[in-house]
Parts: C-alpha cells; structure tokens; sequence
C-alpha cells in the first residue's frame, strides 16, 4: 500500500460507538395495539417511500415487529395505506 494506517492516540483501535439501545414501544406500553385500522400508530412504521422500517431501526422486538408488518400488509391490501410514495396519507 501506498501508506499505512495510524492507530488511535489512545493505542487502541477506533471501535464504532452506538447509541442507547431503543426499547420496544409495545412491550413498554401495553395500552398501544397493533391493528390494521390504528393508522396513526402503523405510521411511525412506514419510511417515506412507502417501505416497511426494518426492526433495528424501529427498536421493535421480534414478537411486535411481526404484527407490525402483518397489520401493514392487511391495511395495503384493502386500501387504508398506499403500497408506494405516490400516494398521501391523508
């Protein structure tokens, strides 16, 4: 190589460093429901192009992330939210 890197003044390699760990909304409050027709809450879960928010970026466990998608996938199906960016929510 041309040059080499430098380790850090510390001595030690650079490590990435990450945020606090997001809780579960749904295991934190147990009054949120997940369903189709709860438009408001579904939302939070969909990006702006209409995708589904992967489960590392929602901070939603396995369990909830799993109905989160079911109750999305329902609602597209009959037309309470849109399958693309095109389409408003309101």
């Amino acid at each position: 190589m041309a040059y080499e890197k430098k380790p850090a003044a510390g001595g030690a390699p650079q490590r990435r460093r990450f945020g606090r760990r997001k809780g579960c909304r749904f295991c934190g409050d147990n009054t949120l429901k997940i369903e189709y027709k709860e438009l408001r809450n579904l939302r939070y879960f969909i990006s702006e192009r209409g995708k589904i928010v992967p489960r590392r970026i929602s901070g939603n466990c396995a369990e909830h992330q799993r109905k989160v998608t079911a109750a999305i996938k329902l609602a597209r199906n009959i037309a309470l939210l849109p399958f693309t960016s095109g389409h408003s929510f309101d």
